[in-house]
């Protein structure tokens, strides 16, 4: 996908530090982190949102959360918690229209967000 800072990302055009990579799945620190351990967790298949999913990205989805499991394993956030969060649409907080999950981790996360 042109202009898309994710794919850009993905084809090593621009750096990122990566945590993760498998076949569908690519990691790597949110450059503005908002907690100690802040991934961001992105489908190498250009999705633009929640809203675009169809039914065949089901199984995208679960390989997205399991690599969550996978990095909070690897960090040593297992025991002590983390979330996992994926925006849709601007009034949500979604800046980048590239399906990924936020995963923080690292201090305390309150209810709501905000």
């Amino acid at each position: 996908m042109s202009n898309c800072i994710f794919c850009e990302i993905i084809e090593g055009s621009i750096p990122s530090e990566i945590v993760y990579e498998d076949e569908a799945v690519f990691a790597f620190r949110d450059i503005n982190g908002q907690a100690p351990l802040h991934v961001l967790i992105i489908p190498k298949q250009h999705i633009a949102s929640i809203n675009d999913l169809e039914t065949n990205n089901a199984h995208l989805i679960g390989q997205l959360y399991l690599a969550a499991k996978e990095i909070a394993q690897t960090e040593g956030y297992t025991d002590q918690g983390y979330r996992v969060v994926m925006n849709c649409g601007e009034a949500a907080g979604q800046t980048v229209f590239h399906l990924h999950l936020h995963l923080l981790a690292g201090r305390p996360l309150t209810w709501p967000p905000g």
